[in-house]
């Protein structure tokens, strides 16, 4: 049983900042990528940033110069510092990992989900 759980959201005014945080725990044997989805009322979820084992990381064009992903591989956990906040970063951010739960067996894994809300 793998488990993610999120911590970090709350409301902001624009411009200001936030830091999400994301451990993963359970029977793990390795994690390849983590990151971070958000999902906006009427919206589809999106990719917000993504991050691998050797620390390379991608992120949306909306959010790139502002948000910054990383990862602590000996805690499982991943990070999104969120800097210069719009209202339009207003969403369900979601945790994601693809886990190794066996040397050759993986799944994708989910958090519940952490509201941000930034206000103009």
């Amino acid at each position: 049983q793998v488990q993610l759980v999120e911590s970090g959201g709350g409301l902001v005014q624009a411009g200001g900042s936030l830091r999400l945080s994301c451990a993963a725990s359970g029977s793990i044997f390795s994690i390849n990528d983590m990151g971070w989805y958000r999902q906006a009322p009427g919206y589809q979820r999106e990719l917000v940033s993504t991050i691998y084992r050797d620390g390379i990381a991608v992120y949306a064009d909306s959010v790139k110069g502002r948000f910054t992903i990383s990862r602590n591989n000996a805690k499982n956990t991943v990070y999104l510092q969120m800097d210069s906040l719009k209202p339009e970063d207003t969403a369900v951010y979601y945790c994601h990992a693809h886990i190794y739960t066996g040397r050759f067996i993986s799944d994708n894994f989910w958090g519940q989900g952490t509201q941000v809300t930034v206000s103009s």
